[in-house]
């Protein structure tokens, strides 16, 4: 089994950690956790989640606790901040094939990690500096532990004891990565599971006791001293804006109810194709196989449900659904290629070429987005949009043979499909080479993308690093100016106040600098004592007159 492992290692180090700071960490998410890191290591207060040197409630420190030990060892930049991730790809893989092998077989192993890797949206995320990937890592590891414990041939009180414990743990840490909101989806699952299996097979009064115990104790690990340092205001926040985000949208990120089907459907596009085939039960899988395809089942429509009515609509919020349909996916394609129990569905054929072709079409046509500019642009209602779209990139049109190999991919592995005796080289064709594409947008499509949308402003902020300047963003919210121009631990505190640094009240020798979008200029410019230097792809930059 060694060298086993010591393949995925290779090929997910290949894949995760070269060129991870390839573009700039995007606003907010990505650099408001990279920026509490580098604050964490200027203030040497590690105990808390700070932002502009202010306490930020929005997240507990265990992600954070992560970068700021990379940023440390490597360097405060975009590499760190985005290493804890690349190593959890690689433990994601691991974990996948070793679950397979252990409730099936190696074959299943194989399978199930070729399905994720070949997945458009996780492969991409592992190169992401955003909580999710560790966080879903933590939830689904535990969740594994607790079907241990649902099965009836597992009796053997100590091995019970051991998954107990271990389940408890790391569905802990996954609350201290991003919140209780772990606990919810982590209960709920097992709580539905057991009804499911109408509590033939449960957790016994002491396994939920236990479970409690261990995992307050995990989480009491920072609540605790947090609590007793600084007394319970901060913890309060902290609950009062996981509940708010449920119930609000947040600064605009809404979305229909059947957000994140369209999200799934499009971003784990080719696995979300095939995952619905599993549902079909086949009485020869064993209790072990059988308990845990049903909690895939409940843990992937418990995150569905529960974030579809979350009011906060962003993509990586379902993210966790990832897991789950990867494996039914796997599940799907092993008794395709290898018993002969499924067969292969002409309509999931057909909407897999839809949408492949729509994909292509995309991949195809964006290349040469600077010819079509002048009939794109007056479509565009938003301003701000619209002068993003007129950054200068450069879009080497060879690279329109991306959407070429892609619908070639989709249409060859439609056919090998549809012949049984070439099945295995459908699918392999089909997900290895989904993975070579989703590298080739990462490599040559998001730089660009990351050009339109942010990087005039990010080269702004890195032109005054080191220097006693005051930056604040006016009319949007950002973290990318505390970031990338390093703002030193301010030995003022009026320097922390935003509203004095944009009114101008503030007393400082410090020349202001000021950032908008380019649909707030009219407001920005109301105040005499701002003048404007210069607008770039949608952004315009100021200075305060002394």
């Amino acid at each position: 089994m060694l060298k086993y492992y010591l393949i995925l290692i290779a090929i997910c180090s290949a894949l995760f950690l070269p060129m991870l700071d390839i573009v700039h960490l995007f606003d907010w998410d990505e650099i408001n956790f990279a920026e509490a890191a580098r604050e964490m290591l200027l203030t040497h207060n590690f105990s808390r989640v700070q932002i502009n040197f202010l306490p930020f409630w929005e997240k507990p420190p265990l992600f954070i606790w992560m970068q700021a030990l990379c940023m440390q060892l490597f360097g405060v930049g975009d590499y760190a901040a985005r290493l804890p991730n690349a190593l959890a790809g690689i433990i994601t893989i691991c974990l996948l094939f070793n679950i397979g092998s252990k409730i099936k077989d190696i074959r299943l192993g194989f399978i199930w990690a070729i399905v994720y890797l070949g997945t458009l949206l996780p492969t991409i995320y592992f190169k992401s500096g955003i909580i999710d990937p560790i966080f879903n890592l933590f939830i689904f590891a535990g969740l594994y532990q607790y079907s241990k414990l649902l099965n009836p041939d597992n009796r053997t009180n100590i091995r019970r004891i051991i998954w107990t414990l271990s389940g408890a743990i790391l569905i802990g840490l996954a609350v201290l990565t991003k919140g209780p909101v772990a606990i919810l989806i982590s209960v709920l699952t097992i709580l539905i599971v057991g009804i499911y299996t109408q509590f033939r097979c449960f957790l016994s009064f002491f396994e939920v006791l236990l479970s409690i115990f261990i995992g307050l104790l995990v989480i009491s690990a920072w609540f605790l001293p947090e609590t007793l340092q600084n007394g319970t205001w901060f913890i309060q926040s902290f609950i009062e804006y996981q509940i708010r985000l449920f119930n609000t949208q947040d600064a605009g990120h809404g979305g229909p109810f059947y957000y994140h089907i369209i999200v799934l459907l499009i971003g784990c596009f080719p696995a979300s194709i095939f995952f619905l085939s599993s549902l079909k039960k086949d009485f020869q899988d064993d209790n072990k196989y059988l308990i845990f395809k049903t909690f895939n089942i409940v843990l992937f429509f418990v995150v569905l449900v529960l974030f579809s009515i979350v009011k906060t609509k962003i993509v990586h919020y379902s993210s966790l659904c990832w897991f789950p349909l990867s494996f039914l996916c796997a599940y799907y394609f092993e008794k395709l290629l290898f018993t002969g129990k499924f067969k292969v569905r002409y309509i999931h054929l057909f909407v897999l070429l839809i949408i492949g072709i729509a994909l292509s079409v995309i991949l195809f046509a964006v290349p040469f987005l600077n010819e079509y500019k002048p009939q794109i642009l007056p479509k565009i209602k938003d301003t701000f949009a619209q002068a993003n779209l007129t950054a200068n990139m450069y879009w080497n049109p060879l690279l329109s043979l991306t959407g070429v190999l892609f619908l070639l991919i989709c249409i060859f592995s439609t056919v090998f499909l549809l012949k049984v005796k070439f099945q295995v080289l459908g699918f392999a064709l089909l997900f290895i080479g989904t993975l070579i594409c989703a590298q080739l947008i990462m490599y040559n499509y998001v730089p660009n993308i990351e050009g339109y949308s942010q990087r005039a402003a990010i080269e702004f902020y890195q032109k005054y690093q080191g220097q006693p300047v005051l930056i604040e963003p006016l009319g949007f919210k950002s973290y990318a100016h505390l970031y990338y121009a390093q703002k030193p631990l301010p030995l003022d505190s009026a320097e922390l106040n935003s509203d004095l640094i944009k009114s101008g009240k503030i007393k400082t020798d410090k020349q202001i600098y000021y950032v908008s979008k380019i649909n707030y200029e009219r407001e920005v410019l109301q105040d005499t004592m701002i003048t404007k230097l210069y607008e770039k792809n949608g952004f315009v930059f100021y200075k305060r007159v002394k």
